[in-house]
């Protein structure tokens, strides 16, 4: 798994690319409100067309504001038939499960059966402990807004070479892997930071919130979210898959170079166990349960005030960055903030982002994971004409 958090590349994914794919023309698609209407949408246009250009298979985009529904797409969701890529597709969202993982874990503090001042020991004695790591002393907060010092078992180097380069996940990739696996692999490096002492993201963190939400419901994490957000908000495209390989219907296939400076042949890696991912990026969705989740989420629709306010304090990660409970705000060039998360995995570069009023909503995914700038459709979507 590997990150993407608006414009700053939390785990590296390269961005070069020898040769660009042909570009198809961008084309507007029905999206339940306008269609073929690029009005006020221009400049996203120019970005999405730009990230196909730059050698992303294909993007598909859908964005939600005072004026309706705007889909967009453009390249293609298969590159041996040339298929166009769909408003409708779903695609693996990454570290986008990590706000819907916080929601259940702020839902559970509303409803008194923890509290954010828990200890992780508390919840999960004896696993966080080695190398300096102790969890007697860091809190479920410090996990939600990456304050923990946890190491991130995904940085672990045997960890890349295994799930993440071509060799190892060509003979990996349907490996089932237990979180108690994933904590054991940051366990065996010193943490990053005293708890509290700094800021550093880390997927750990929220393996263990999974691990907290099951301790504390006696249902996986999966569950929770299935019964407290997608069922609520009739989320139809969303899913968390444990170990299903692939992604349901309908939907594009995925492309990853599986190398480190992004160079060589692209492979289709759309099939892969997602539990080495867990709790901390394995969910499926689309782009309109995202801005519907988003939007229910920034306007208390699944939180009572005292824990959404708590989830929108942040961090600062950076001067326009800031970090909540799963939760980012970032300051655009124009001066519009925006709330939501980034994820990236194998072959899917995803961004769900909304105002804080939940009036203008944006999530978009890429095809490939080697390449592209989800910051400038952002910027394009929320600054631009």
């Amino acid at each position: 798994m590997r990150e993407r958090m608006r414009t700053t590349a939390v785990a590296a994914v390269a961005v070069a690319l020898s040769a660009a794919l042909a570009a198809p023309a961008v084309a507007a698609g029905p999206g339940g409100g306008r269609t073929g209407d690029n009005d006020g949408h221009k400049a996203t246009v120019r970005a999405v067309k730009a990230a196909v250009e730059g050698g992303v298979p294909g993007v598909t985009l859908r964005a939600e504001d005072r004026r309706g529904v705007w889909t967009t797409t453009a390249g293609v969701g298969n590159l041996r038939t040339e298929r166009p890529r769909s408003p409708r597709d779903r695609y693996r969202v990454g570290s986008i499960t990590k706000t819907f993982v916080a929601t259940v874990l702020l839902q559970l503090e509303a409803e008194g059966r923890l509290s954010l001042d828990d200890t992780v020991d508390s919840w999960l004695p004896g696993l966080v402990t080695g190398n300096g790591h102790d969890g007697t002393r860091i809190t479920l907060r410090q996990l939600l807004n990456h304050t923990s010092g946890i190491f991130n078992y995904t940085a672990d180097e045997d960890f890349g070479r295994t799930y993440f380069l071509k060799d190892g996940f060509f003979e990996h990739r349907y490996d089932t892997l237990d979180p108690e696996e994933l904590v054991r692999v940051a366990m065996s490096h010193k943490p990053d930071f005293a708890p509290g002492a700094g800021w550093n993201y880390s997927n750990t963190n929220y393996v263990l919130a999974g691990m907290v939400i099951e301790k504390a419901t006696g249902r996986p994490y999966g569950e929770e979210i299935r019964r407290r957000v997608i069922k609520p908000l009739h989320l139809n495209g969303t899913s968390v898959p444990g170990n299903r390989t692939g992604v349901p219907a309908p939907g594009s296939r995925a492309y990853g170079k599986l190398t480190e400076d992004g160079s060589g042949p692209v492979h289709d890696v759309t099939r892969l166990n997602p539990s080495m991912a867990s709790s901390a990026g394995e969910m499926i969705s689309d782009s309109k349960d995202l801005n519907r989740f988003y939007r229910a989420l920034l306007t208390g629709r699944l939180l009572p005030k005292k824990q959404l306010d708590t989830m929108t304090d942040t961090v600062a990660v950076d001067d326009r960055n800031g970090y909540g409970l799963g939760l980012m705000s970032t300051e655009l060039s124009c001066g519009v903030t925006v709330w939501g998360h980034g994820g990236g995995i194998h072959g899917s570069i995803s961004d769900a982002v909304t105002t804080r009023d939940g009036r203008h909503s944006l999530a978009f995914n890429f095809n490939g994971d080697w390449t592209g700038d989800p910051g400038a459709v952002i910027e394009a979507e929320y600054c631009g004409d």
